[in-house]
């Protein structure tokens, strides 16, 4: 027979449990970090992005260290229950443990039935008076939240206004109780901060659209007006008069296209067999790519791939990202377009748009999805009817549909465009 511990004190048998505990909140702290990560990264903010990484790194490692403090040793078991130098021990060890457990900067509640508790210092300032306005109602939400391992975005009314937290929970049985653990990262400032960047680069961009219009206009108008008592200049008038009317219709296209991609309908989501659509797209666009000298190819792995989404909204962006394929490679003598979906890592479903053209230049990679953002010329852009709302469009579709969108240059070169659900 193997040798077995001798039984645990009422002292270690209460330790044991709040060391459980304790590791519960530790790894509901991480799933908030991560939780944080795959939200925040549809924001498309590189700097956001990096502050993100390090925040996990910070919180993996925090986490690490905490947990590993968390295991009673072997051999202590084995030592009588009375060892003085044995409980001072792990007093020491529970005491910086619950130590790091205050002041850890995301708020921990549980939750037992109906009732809320606080588990740290952030958790009770937000309970406290001072913290949330509507203590009742927001003790409601989070009763409400889910249990599950999950993210959601919580909006808090406090003292300094509306406040958006992001929300994780877990499940977890102590003791046979069952209770639901939940972590808050408050999230208001970096995302107004995002948001005021998102509205100065929109603002610049709008301003610079509108400005070219308009200055050549109010110039001709005067000009055309100057000529309207000269019976000699009727052919500079007619051509006044035609080049304000070509500026007028200009700026009027800006408008329409600006308001096509802030009105989209909603997705109407079903499920779609992408051996299907990608079967649609190729012999849409694939005559035309081996017209070119190149060739285009389409490929889904395992074949039986499907995805729930609008099937009309998602061949447009694939469409949007094929033709900005087809702009990048209108030089190169043998284009290549590879169209791909696929499985990766975490069981998420990756489509793929990949081209041997010369790639976003260097330094820009951040702005290519900005509204009228192009990295082609003018005398290009007009050529080809390209307005620059193409990738602005392809992001707000594939949010729409739950999904994300990013840009990644090859190591072989070109560009690769990755839809990921």
């Amino acid at each position: 027979m193997g040798s077995e511990h001798p039984p645990l004190s009422p002292a270690q048998l209460q330790l044991r449990r709040s060391q459980q505990l304790r590791g519960q909140v530790l790894l509901a702290a991480l799933l908030l970090a991560l939780g944080a990560a795959g939200l925040v990264w549809q924001q498309g903010s590189p700097r956001w992005q990096v502050l993100i990484v390090l925040a996990q790194l910070a919180v993996a490692r925090w986490g690490w260290l905490a947990l590993g403090r968390l295991q009673l040793p072997a051999p202590a078991l084995d030592q009588p229950q009375g060892n003085p130098a044995l409980q001072a021990d792990l007093q020491q060890k529970l005491s910086l443990l619950e130590g790091e457990l205050e002041h850890v900067p995301v708020a921990l509640l549980r939750i037992s039935g109906e009732q809320v508790t606080a588990l740290n210092v952030r958790a009770r300032r937000l309970l406290a008076p001072g913290g949330a306005l509507e203590r009742e109602a927001l003790l409601a939400q989070l009763r409400e939240a889910r249990g599950e391992a999950g993210r959601e975005l919580l909006s808090v009314a406090t003292e300094r206004g509306q406040e958006r937290w992001l929300l994780a929970g877990n499940r977890l049985s102590l003791g046979g109780v069952e209770a639901r653990l939940l972590a808050l990262l408050p999230l208001e400032s970096e995302l107004e901060a995002e948001t005021l960047k998102a509205w100065r680069q929109l603002v610049h961009v709008l301003t610079h659209e509108i400005m070219n219009s308009l200055t050549p206009i109010a110039s001709l108008s005067r000009s055309a007006r100057e000529m309207l008592g000269d019976p000699e200049a009727g052919p500079d008038l007619n051509l006044a008069l035609d080049t304000i009317a070509r500026r007028a219709a200009s700026l009027a296209a800006f408008v329409g296209h600006y308001r096509s991609i802030s009105e989209l309908p909603a997705p109407q989501a079903e499920v779609l067999q992408l051996s299907e659509l990608f079967a649609r797209l190729e012999q849409l666009v694939a005559a035309d790519w081996r017209a070119r000298g190149g060739e285009a190819s389409f490929t889904v792995e395992p074949e039986s791939l499907s995805l729930r989404a609008d099937p009309g909204q998602l061949e447009q962006a694939l469409l949007n990202l094929i033709k900005n394929a087809a702009q990048a490679t209108a030089g190169v003598p043998q284009p290549r377009l590879q169209v791909r979906a696929r499985l990766v890592r975490g069981g998420r479903l990756a489509l793929e748009v990949r081209d041997n053209g010369p790639g976003v230049p260097a330094g820009l990679e951040n702005d290519i999805f900005l509204p009228f953002f192009s990295t082609r010329s003018a005398t290009q852009a007009r050529e080809d009817g390209s307005h620059g709302i193409g990738l602005a469009l392809v992001r707000k579709l594939i949010h729409g549909m739950g999904g994300t969108v990013r840009y990644v240059k090859p190591v072989t070169g070109g560009a690769c465009f990755v839809l990921s659900f």
